[in-house]
């Protein structure tokens, strides 16, 4: 049986969808984008203000749910310009330390003009 996780800690579901589900001994967290929790808005700067934010965001569903990045088994990372790559991994780096599986791919658009989104696969 599955179990949703929802946390004030990270923004709220902007559509029909839940901040993470608990299942099977893992947790999937939706995709995160750069929304501040207090605003709902998209935090101001560019890919690294942008990335700091979500891999937050990502935090703090994770902890709602009972785990955290060392647990993580996969991440799927999309980014609005290729180009970010470096300056994106760099931040993903200093939180996510125990090198998952991870697709990382440019997309056209994100929501709300975002340039990065990421989700996670974690252990519980």
């Amino acid at each position: 049986m599955s179990e949703k996780i929802s946390t004030k800690s990270a923004p709220a579901a902007i559509g029909p969808y839940s901040q993470a589900v608990k299942a099977g001994g893992f947790v999937f967290t939706s995709g995160q984008i750069a929304l501040d929790p207090a605003t709902g808005e998209i935090v101001a700067g560019g890919i690294a203000e942008q990335a700091e934010r979500v891999m937050k965001n990502l935090e703090a569903v994770l902890a709602a749910a009972g785990t955290g990045f060392d647990r993580a088994v996969k991440t799927t990372c999309f980014l609005a310009d290729i180009g970010d790559f470096a300056a994106f991994n760099e931040v993903y780096g200093r939180y996510i330390t125990s090198s998952p599986a991870r697709s990382c791919v440019a997309v056209k658009d994100l929501p709300k003009g975002a340039l990065v989104e990421v989700e996670v696969v974690a252990e519980l």
